[in-house]
C-alpha cells in the first residue's frame, strides 16, 4: 500500500507541475505581447467560423477571434470580437471579410483598410466603433449563383424556342438566299469591271466626235470670213470700172463660186451631225455611224 500512494501522490505532483507551466507559459506570453479588444458586427452569416480562429490584417496574422455571439439588443447582429497585436494600428476605414482556410471548410478574419479614413480606431466595445464584416468575393459570387442559374435557365428556354424545327428550316433559307444573292453580287460585279474596262475607248470616241465638230466650226467661221473679205474686194472692183470687172469675172468668180461650194458642203456636214445629235444623242458618247460617204464629203471614195 505504501508503494502504490507514493506512485500516486508522484503522478499527481507530475501533473500538477506540468499544468502549472504551462499556465505560466501563458501567462508570461499574454504579458510580452499586449492586445487591444475590438468588436466585428455583421447580420450576414459566419459559418466556419470559431474562437480561436486567426485573424489577419492585410495578409498578416495580428490576433485571434475570442468568442462568437449576438447582440443581447438585437438578435439579428452577430458579434465577434476579436484580439489584435496592441503594435498594429487600426483606422476607421477598416473592415473585415470571412477567409476560408483551405479545403476544411473553416473560416479565418481578414481585416482589410479602405485607406479613405485615417482616423485612428479607437479599442472597445462602443457601438460606434464596432468593425463591420462585409461580403467576401466568395460570398457575392454565391449569392449571386441563384440568380445566375435562374438567368441562364431562363436563356436556354429562349434558346430553345428559337432554335425550334420551323425556325431552324427559315434560318436554312435565309443563309441559302444569303448565298444566292452573294454570288449574284459577285456577278454584278465582273459586269461592272467589263463596263469599266470600256469606258476609256468610249470617251475616246466622244473626244473625237467634239474635235470633228470643233474642226467643223472653224471651218465655217474661216468661209464666212473669205466670204466677207470678197464681198469687200467686189464692192471695189465694181466702182473701179471695166478693168475691175474683167479681175473679177476671171479671178474673184471662180474663187466665190469654190468658196461657196466649200460653204454648201460644210454647211451639209454641220446640218447632218445637229441631225444626228437630235436623233441619236448617244453617237456623241459611241462615235458616229461607220457609213458610207456621199460625194462632196470629207472622206468619200468612188466605188470602182
Amino acid at each position: 500500500m505504501g508503494r502504490e500512494n507514493h506512485a500516486l501522490m508522484t503522478g499527481l505532483f507530475l501533473i500538477a507541475l506540468i499544468t502549472a507551466s504551462i499556465a505560466i507559459i501563458f501567462w508570461i506570453g499574454a504579458i510580452n505581447k499586449e492586445r487591444n479588444h475590438y468588436v466585428i458586427s455583421t447580420q450576414a452569416s459566419v459559418s466556419g467560423l470559431n474562437p480561436e480562429s486567426t485573424v489577419f490584417y492585410r495578409g498578416i496574422e495580428v490576433g485571434k477571434v475570442l468568442k462568437i455571439g449576438f447582440d443581447p439588443t438585437d438578435s439579428s447582429t452577430i458579434l465577434v470580437p476579436i484580439e489584435v497585436d496592441k503594435s498594429i494600428v487600426l483606422t476607421k476605414g477598416v473592415f473585415a471579410t470571412l477567409r476560408l482556410k483551405g479545403v476544411t471548410g473553416l473560416t479565418q478574419i481578414q481585416l482589410e483598410d479602405s485607406g479613405t479614413i485615417h482616423e485612428e480606431l479607437v479599442p472597445g466595445d462602443d457601438p460606434a466603433l464596432r468593425i463591420p464584416l462585409v461580403p467576401s468575393m466568395t460570398d457575392r459570387l454565391m449569392d449571386s449563383g441563384e440568380d445566375l442559374l435562374r438567368k441562364a435557365d431562363h436563356l436556354m428556354v429562349r434558346l430553345s424556342v428559337l432554335l425550334n424545327d420551323e425556325n431552324e428550316k427559315n434560318i436554312s433559307g435565309i443563309l441559302s438566299n444569303l448565298k444566292v444573292l452573294s454570288d449574284k453580287l459577285a456577278d454584278l460585279q465582273k459586269n461592272v469591271d467589263k463596263a469599266l474596262i470600256g469606258i476609256p475607248a468610249l470617251t475616246k470616241d466622244a473626244r473625237g466626235t467634239l474635235k470633228n465638230i470643233d474642226g467643223l466650226t472653224s471651218d465655217l467661221k474661216g468661209l464666212t470670213k473669205e466670204v466677207n473679205n470678197l464681198g469687200l474686194k467686189a464692192g471695189k472692183l465694181v466702182e473701179s470700172g471695166t478693168t475691175a470687172a474683167d479681175t473679177l469675172t476671171q479671178s474673184t468668180v471662180p474663187k466665190l463660186n469654190k468658196l461657196l461650194t466649200e460653204l454648201q458642203a460644210t454647211t451639209q456636214q454641220i446640218k447632218r451631225v445637229a441631225t444626228m445629235l437630235e436623233n441619236n444623242p448617244q453617237e456623241l458618247l459611241l462615235g458616229p455611224d461607220q457609213r458610207d460617204r456621199g460625194p462632196g464629203e470629207p472622206g468619200y471614195k468612188d466605188k470602182q
